[in-house]
C-alpha cells in the first residue's frame, strides 16, 4: 500500500463536543482524528460537495473525485 500523506489540523471545540466525538469514535472503533475525517467526507458526499483532489481514496476504499 502506498504511503498516504496527511496534514495536521488544529481546532478548538467545547469539552462536551470533544466527549461526543470520542464516544462516537469509540463506538465505530475509530480514532478521534479518523472520525473527524469520516464525518467530513460523509457530509460532503451527502451534500454533493466535490473533493478537489482527483482519485482521493477514503478509508472505505471508495475512490471519490
Amino acid at each position: 500500500m502506498a504511503d498516504v500523506k496527511t496534514e495536521q489540523l488544529g481546532l478548538r471545540i467545547t469539552p462536551s463536543a470533544k466527549a461526543l466525538l470520542r464516544e462516537a469514535a469509540a463506538k465505530e472503533h475509530r480514532s478521534a482524528s479518523n472520525m473527524v475525517e469520516h464525518l467530513i467526507l460523509e457530509y460532503c458526499e451527502k451534500n454533493n460537495i466535490a473533493i478537489g483532489v482527483n482519485n482521493l481514496t477514503t478509508e472505505t476504499g471508495k475512490t471519490t473525485s
